[in-house]
């Protein structure tokens, strides 16, 4: 973390443990609010050729990524399983992948193989650019992933049924933000429940646990406008084609919740009650907070529509699916 956006927070009576866990002692849920980010970083990529190895990587399409418009996408393996998923943003001659933290240097590291000769440079930008998260009760006026560059700082709306905005700023900028908005009215917010709002939103950051076990279109990438079908070849790109134009995916990205103090690991098998306990799926990730566990499972799709799940380690508790605002 940025020393002296930790310093500034500490200094806004944060507790933070081990550069993780942002902690604020009071935070009014009537207010909008501010969210510092802890759990993902930016991986700078420049160069002439910057574009065309991302293009080659990624399932989204890098060259519709501007100034004004974000995409989110992911990384696969040759068996077009998705290694990391990312939000990736342009600032001036520069792309700004957003993800996990855990995930950054091993994507780093596999995208410096495809450099060869090109003019590409990898820059791990995770200890010099804050992010942090805004949000209010307000409709979303931008269309999703939308990215504004302003002087020191890109935003990215990231729509679904509230407004909410991925802001990736020099520190300057980000305690001048942070100053400006708690002036306004906003209150500080802690980091997890920015993650809690991510996954409810069933945006499926991966983890070093879930890498490479899904293909995009499990993780409702498609849905999200993450692949691109046209853009031509990637890494992965065939399998991921063929699950596309063969027919319907079989598994695919569900939010659910159940009743549990404590939140189940990823990769949690999840079951199928009525069909003799046979395996349904498994965890991507989950969150508990007061009693309930919200939770993303990639899971086989039911023909029927309907489900009787419950969790492998609680067989007793029950997982009720909710809708994703994704459409």
């Amino acid at each position: 973390m940025n020393p002296q956006w930790k310093n500034f927070l500490l200094s806004r009576q944060a507790v933070i443990e081990n550069d993780s866990a942002i902690v604020f002692a009071e935070s009014r849920s009537d207010h909008p609010h501010l969210y510092p980010i802890d759990d993902l970083g930016v991986l700078a990529v420049s160069g002439k050729d910057a574009a065309k190895l991302l293009q080659g990587q990624s399932t989204c399409n890098v060259f519709e990524v501007t100034e004004t418009q974000a995409r989110i996408g992911a990384f696969c393996n040759p068996k077009g399983r998705a290694i990391a998923t990312f939000l990736l943003a342009k600032k001036a001659d520069a792309y700004l992948l957003v993800l996990p933290l855990e995930l950054l240097e091993p994507v780093k590291t596999r995208l410096q193989k495809y450099v060869l000769r090109s003019d590409v440079k990898f820059t791990d930008r995770s200890d010099d650019l804050c992010l942090l998260g805004v949000s209010s009760n307000e409709a979303p006026v931008e269309p999703r992933f939308a990215a504004r560059c302003d002087q020191g700082a890109v935003s990215i709306a990231l729509g679904s049924e509230a407004k909410r905005t991925l802001v990736i700023a020099e520190t300057e900028k980000a305690i001048a933000l942070w100053t400006d908005r708690l002036g306004q009215g906003y209150a500080p917010g802690n980091s997890e429940d920015w993650r809690l709002l991510d996954l409810l939103a069933g945006i499926p950051w991966l983890s070093l646990a879930t890498s490479e076990e899904h293909v995009p279109q499990m993780l409702n990438l498609d849905k999200l406008d993450g692949i691109s079908f046209t853009k031509g070849c990637y890494t992965g790109q065939e399998i991921v084609a063929r699950t596309h134009y063969l027919g319907k995916a079989k598994r695919a990205l569900f939010l659910a919740e159940c009743a549990l103090d404590t939140a189940p690991a990823a990769n949690t098998a999840i079951l199928d009650r009525s069909g003799g306990e046979q395996s349904r799926g498994q965890v991507l990730t989950a969150i508990s907070r007061d009693g309930i566990c919200h939770l993303l499972a990639v899971l086989l799709v039911s023909e029927s529509g309907e489900y009787d799940l419950v969790l492998k380690d609680h067989p007793e508790v029950s997982l009720r699916l909710l809708p994703l605002p994704i459409a």
